[in-house]
């Protein structure tokens, strides 16, 4: 079910409107509202209003077999900000000439309609699923990890692993090696012999 609520002649242009009904649009009506409510400008306010006024007549005006439509329900499905008429007026220049100024006004409707209430599956408290024990025939541990928790009945202690020879000879070269100091140049060390 679908219900509306609209702002018709508000003194703001539409295309200001706009910037604040994009945000808000596919979102919840509480949630837009607190939203709303934290934007600093005039047609935050005045679209506060509005859907405040959409979510009163949700709550009051469908009261068709007693069946209510609930606020947690209700999600914004169009915000939209047309534009009213135009009330031209003149502005005063020099020598006795004028300019003209278009005061904008705009029309905003907001239309909610009611999400599909999300299940929540609730688990019985007090009810304990026996698990199956698995029996020594079918899984067998691992004989490494009894090993394990043999010898170290506390926590394990974080060991570095063995590295491989060739990295044993690798760095067994580098510090035979008659490599350069840092920052020296060959060409400076063999003019200097």
């Amino acid at each position: 079910m679908e219900v509306k609520a609209e702002l018709r002649y508000a003194k703001i242009s539409a295309f200001k409107v706009r910037e604040v009904t994009r945000e808000i649009q596919g979102l919840p009506a509480e949630q837009a509202l607190e939203i709303v409510r934290l934007i600093p400008k005039k047609a935050a306010r005045l679209i506060g209003k509005v859907l405040a006024s959409a979510i009163a007549n949700a709550e009051n005006n469908n009261n068709k077999e007693n069946k209510t439509l609930r606020v947690e329900n209700l999600i914004i499905k169009q915000a939209v900000a047309g534009e009213g008429p135009t009330l031209k007026r003149m502005h005063t220049r020099a020598r006795g000439s004028g300019s003209s100024v278009r005061k904008r006004t705009a029309h905003i409707k907001i239309t909610l309609t009611e999400a599909e209430p999300v299940e929540k599956t609730v688990k019985a408290k007090g009810i304990k699923k026996d698990k199956a024990k698995p029996s020594p025939k079918t899984s067998p541990k691992p004989v490494a990890s009894k090993q394990a928790e043999v010898e170290s009945p506390a926590a394990p202690a974080l060991v570095a692993p063995e590295p491989d020879p060739s990295q044993l000879r690798a760095e067994a070269a580098d510090s035979t090696s008659k490599s350069l100091a840092a920052g020296e140049h060959p060409e400076k060390v063999t003019a200097a012999k």
